[in-house]
């Protein structure tokens, strides 16, 4: 994606232009935090945790919050799934970027945190609820978006359960080289979609992955563009849930 966005950049006029080709994945894994959107913190279908601690989150805090103390975050890491995004907020710097590293060390795949904290929303214009809360149940279930296929209906594909549909694994070369690929799955790399389509069978429904999601994406709308019956798998294809069997290039 990003290779493909410096590209358009030139096209608009820009002519000092770096690329990250590491992107957000090796970001986070050196321990650099991200940060959610104030969209993503109000729509997004996630798990928000309210870290402080002093009963501020009945004063005010951000809908949908679930009060979850730092201190009291290791007896409850269990109880948040493993495969939910979770947004993170406080007022304590250190506490909050604490939390990020302990999630991140237990295998949590999708953490991120409030720019600027609590504050920080409240200075952007976020609303904020108050009074008391009447469950600190964490509660949350996988939502399809648009275009996206499920994780069960995409392993019966890979098992090959499922003979009207093509399999598109939209990784590099040397990804699959060095990590392997689903069986009954094609490689076509993400670069090479838009060029190869017409090999594509019209007769079938057509799944298209990558690492995470973000190339399966675009993939996705390429193919719909062209008339083909496709839709993409969002999902860290490292997470446990996806485990499809892989096979190792000769």
């Amino acid at each position: 994606m990003s290779t493909t966005n410096a590209g358009l950049a030139k096209k608009l006029g820009y002519n000092n232009i770096r690329v990250f080709l590491a992107g957000e994945p090796a970001w986070s894994k050196a321990g650099y935090p991200v940060y959610a959107s104030n969209g993503y913190v109000k729509n997004g279908n996630i798990v928000l945790i309210d870290l402080r601690t002093g009963g501020k989150a009945v004063d005010a805090r951000i809908p949908r919050a679930i009060p979850l103390t730092y201190e009291q975050l290791e007896d409850r890491i269990d109880d948040i799934p493993r495969n939910a995004p979770v947004v993170l907020y406080s007022d304590n710097e250190e506490d909050v970027l604490d939390a990020l590293e302990e999630l991140r060390d237990e295998g949590f795949k999708s953490v991120s945190l409030v720019f600027g904290n609590f504050k920080g929303w409240v200075d952007s214009g976020g609303t904020v609820q108050k009074g008391p809360i009447f469950t600190t149940e964490i509660k949350w279930e996988r939502k399809l978006g648009k275009g996206e296929v499920s994780v069960a209906e995409f392993r019966k594909a890979t098992n090959g359960e499922l003979k009207d549909v093509y399999v598109i694994d939209a990784r590099t070369k040397e990804e699959i080289a060095e990590l392997g690929i689903f069986k009954n799955t094609v490689n076509i790399p993400l670069d090479e979609i838009p060029k190869r389509v017409n090999e594509l069978p019209k007769d079938k429904r057509i799944f298209v992955h990558c690492s995470t999601g973000a190339r399966a994406d675009l993939a996705y709308r390429v193919l719909i563009e062209n008339g083909y019956d496709a839709k993409f798998l969002l999902l860290d294809i490292s997470a446990p849930e996806c485990d499809c069997p892989i096979i190792m290039p000769k």
